[in-house]
């Protein structure tokens, strides 16, 4: 029964033509060229797809070999969130350190040198910017992926953003519509609520998606929660309210609406990958994102259930058609840039007329994060014999795995890593060491939203009462800090951020 549905010629094509799924491995499979050249709309690509810049690019060539400008998507937000740079972390400081500077002019450039290294390694859509507005301090999958939390700054930022990926010739798509901002649960794990007045909503939480759509964004992604005088018991990536008549209706939107992860629990929990997928399309998404890892199984699921619903009638085949052609759009729209843009898909990923170090990191990226940084209290000019300790937390589905912090600037003997699940009843021991390891040194210790874990505010605190002249560097929201100490704030923890805080605490000239 499958096979003879997922080869009607009619409805395969155009159920292959909103489909982005992802594969495993640093070379595409065949299944994948197979699918591109009967008419896949293109693939999502993942940290575990990337090795180098030089393999990336290759692998993208492999894909335009097989269609026209097919869709290369990736999540690379800069800061936190980068596939690119998955192993070093990106060269890029996030949103919260570009909100904190509140340099529109800056954030465009940031964004615009992003999309020209995505542009030169051969992506075209970058699933970005995040323009959620976070209201909530402890919030678990936003955080420093915001501009902030005023929303007049998030929308001129999210404007500068749009502005600058597009520039390069990327499609920038605005996330995660109506706002996560303001939310204290994960959409990776449960569905989140925004259970506030629509009012509230477009007040707070719209206006830079607005900003965005005036400034041209190509793509929208709508997030898996709910708001309840909107969507009901729906998330809005499921809810045509949100979908075709907030969006599309009201704000005015003509872009292509991407998916977040269909694999995500928000969603696929409770209807399953392929039911999922059909409900968003109804609701009026025109690209649908599987997640990372998804496999060809998925992919012909997900193809079925479109081909299915639309059989069935349940799925207007005039929807589906009307998404396929909004792709399509948004694909000529692409081969047109990549035709006028000289540092497009270089053979070694690297983006002409990019100024960087003899290592290769992008310098507008560390100059902005040497921007971010803040200080309360005075550092002193030489520090002695460093003691570096590091709370490390739990990795954010969102970011995953990613080196942060002050560890490529000190040695193994002046490096201490400190897990934030560590019992709390194990603190004035471990506290009691990490002093006596600081004897006769000048003591930094480094915290990644402190906010979120008691275990290392409450080893900070500790820390900090018997040695005031330590320096705390939060490398995260710095919603909190302890009563003493001198302070530092990065908004982040991009290797920039992390590159630009160990320059201020002179452990890059050891």
């Amino acid at each position: 029964m499958t096979e003879e549905i997922t080869t009607d010629p009619v409805l395969g094509r155009l159920a292959d033509a909103v489909l982005i799924p992802p594969f495993a491995g640093r070379e595409a499979p065949e299944w994948i060229h197979a699918a591109l050249r009967g008419g896949l709309a293109g693939v999502t690509l993942f940290g575990p797809n990337v090795q180098d810049r030089k393999q990336l690019s290759a692998l993208t060539a492999s894909l335009r070999g097989a269609a026209l400008e097919p869709v290369i998507a990736i999540d690379e937000e800069g800061g936190d969130v980068t596939r690119i740079s998955h192993e070093t972390g990106s060269d890029y400081p996030g949103n919260a350190a570009l909100g904190a500077i509140d340099d529109v002019a800056l954030t465009q450039s940031v964004y615009a040198a992003l999309g020209s290294d995505l542009a030169a390694l051969g992506v075209n859509l970058d699933l970005a910017p995040a323009v959620d507005v976070n209201t909530a301090a402890d919030n678990p999958v936003i955080g420093t992926r915001a501009f902030g939390s005023d929303p007049e700054l998030v929308a001129r930022h999210a404007a500068a953003a749009v502005a600058g990926l597009q520039s390069a010739g990327v499609a920038a798509c605005a996330k995660h519509f109506p706002g996560h901002g303001s939310t204290t649960a994960d959409s990776h794990l449960v569905v989140a609520t925004v259970d506030v007045p629509l009012r509230v909503l477009r007040a707070r939480d719209l206006p830079p998606f607005e900003a965005a759509i005036a400034a041209g964004v190509r793509a929208i992604m709508p997030s898996h929660l709910r708001v309840p005088e909107l969507t009901g018991e729906l998330p809005a990536s499921l809810s045509r309210r949100a979908l075709t008549d907030l969006l599309r209706g009201e704000l005015g939107f003509t872009g292509v609406i991407v998916s977040d992860g269909l694999e995500m629990r928000a969603v696929s929990d409770r209807y399953g990958i392929p039911e999922a997928a059909v409900q968003a399309v109804i609701a009026g998404t025109d690209l649908l994102c599987l997640g990372r890892d998804q496999d060809q199984l998925s992919f012909l699921a997900v193809k079925t259930a479109l081909i299915e619903a639309v059989r069935s009638g349940r799925l207007p085949g005039d929807r589906l058609a009307d998404a396929a052609a909004r792709v399509a759009e948004l694909r000529a729209w692409m081969a047109a840039r990549a035709d006028g843009q000289q540092h497009r898909h270089q053979p070694d990923g690297l983006a002409r007329g990019a100024v960087a170090d003899k290592d290769g990191h992008h310098l507008i990226g560390l100059a902005a994060a040497r921007r971010a940084l803040s200080v309360d209290g005075s550092l002193p000019l030489t520090l002695d014999n460093p003691l570096v300790v590091q709370f490390e937390p739990p990795p954010n589905l969102a970011v995953g795995t990613v080196p942060w912090g002050l560890r490529p600037w000190v040695t193994d003997n002046s490096y201490r890593e400190i897990s934030t699940s560590t019992p709390q009843a194990e603190l004035p021991g471990l506290v009691a060491r990490l002093l006596a390891d600081a004897n006769g040194r000048s003591l930094v210790v480094v915290v990644r939203d402190a906010h979120r874990h008691p275990v290392a505010a409450e080893a900070v605190s500790r820390i900090v009462a018997a040695r005031p002249d330590a320096i705390v560097l939060e490398m995260g929201l710095p919603a909190w800090r302890p009563a003493a100490g001198r302070y530092v704030a990065s908004y982040g923890a991009a290797y920039s951020s992390s590159r630009a805080a160990a320059e201020m605490l002179g452990l890059t000239a050891r």
